[in-house]
């Protein structure tokens, strides 16, 4: 196994860690730094794995950062399609 796939699986293992402790801001701070972290590392799995191995990391990542990828979809949306009239 190389070395950025033991770096992604470490990285899933704390993003589950961080996800248990509370938080006063609905673990939004640990998302961006999580994020931060991740898109990097999910280059390096790419560069050296190949891209299905990366797609399947990719895949894990979304799993765990539900959130931030859903209101990144509305926000994309919203751009596209318009703001809705009211």
């Amino acid at each position: 196994m190389s070395l950025s796939l033991v770096a992604a699986f470490v990285w899933v293992i704390a993003a589950n860690l961080l996800a248990m402790l509370p938080s006063n801001d609905n673990l939004w701070r640990r998302a961006y730094i999580l994020i931060a972290i991740g898109v990097p590392l999910l280059g390096w799995v790419t560069f050296e794995n190949g891209p299905w191995i990366g797609l399947i990391c990719l895949a894990a990542g979304v799993s765990v950062l539900r959130w931030p990828v859903r209101y990144l979809g509305r926000w994309m949306k919203r751009k596209t399609v318009g703001e809705p009239a009211e």
